[in-house]
């Protein structure tokens, strides 16, 4: 009795899977656009916000970076400068800041990939359930009519059947490939997000006298510089005065 109503469903046919698989392929298509256009908003016209961020902290300029990061619209740029608002509770602070912060912009990261993802794995076996319902639909057409007539129904069912597994395959393929394409975009942003918080918990670790250090060393590789391009009167009375007035003003500023 069950296998009965069970033929009875079967033998509705394959075409409505083939409907199903093409509905499906059309919100995936907008999916993979509606993910495309958002990674690429995503990108920074310059050449990435790291370098300058690296250079603001290198000065000691907390401020400059975090003016930096609110300029550029990338998402680590925007966790690491949401971040930056613990950084009174130290590294350890500002570290468990970027991690929550990620994991909310995460959620908008990966936002439609459970579909596509979904999608890849399994429309093939939506097309390869098409094709079984039609093999069975033929085989009762056989079973029903004449010999060479149901032939040929039969061949056609089958033929139908078949175009349902590779509908299915051609709906799989490009939610694959862009479940992967967009993963890895995830990826690479979660990489750059953890190394600019990485400078920034570095900063903060860093004593201010070894930041002043480090800018005295550099006026006085600056000085030097100056000095190699003085004219050559100078090697003699006002050497030394000239010296000094460009160390006070590339360190001192006056």
């Amino acid at each position: 009795m069950v296998v009965e109503q069970l033929l009875k469903v079967a033998q509705i046919g394959s075409t409505w899977v083939l409907f199903l698989l093409l509905g499906l392929s059309v919100v995936s298509i907008g999916v993979m656009v509606e993910r495309a256009l958002y990674f690429r908003g995503l990108r920074d016209p310059g050449r990435g916000v790291r370098a300058p961020v690296a250079a603001a902290l290198g000065r000691g300029d907390l401020v400059a970076a975090e003016r930096i990061l609110g300029a550029s619209r990338t998402v680590e740029a925007r966790v690491v400068r949401q971040a930056l608002a613990w950084r009174d509770g130290g590294p350890g602070a500002v570290a468990d800041a970027i991690e929550s912060e990620l994991g909310t912009a995460r959620v908008e990261l990966e936002r439609g990939l459970n579909f596509l993802g979904t999608l890849g794995n399994n429309a093939p076996f939506v097309g390869l359930f098409g094709t079984v319902l039609g093999v069975i639909e033929a085989f009762h057409q056989l079973a029903g009519g004449a010999n060479k007539a149901a032939m040929g129904n039969v061949m056609s069912g089958i033929a139908e059947a078949l175009i349902a597994t590779g509908v299915g395959l051609f709906v799989a393929l490009p939610a694959v490939v862009a479940y992967n394409v967009f993963q890895k975009r995830i990826t690479d942003v979660e990489g750059a997000t953890g190394a600019l918080g990485k400078l920034v918990t570095a900063y903060l670790q860093t004593p201010a006298a070894a930041l002043d250090r480090r800018d005295l060393a550099e006026a006085r590789e600056r000085v030097v510089h100056l000095e190699a391009e003085a004219p050559a009167d100078d090697h003699h009375g006002g050497h030394d005065t000239a010296s000094s007035r460009g160390f006070a003003v590339v360190v001192g500023g006056d």
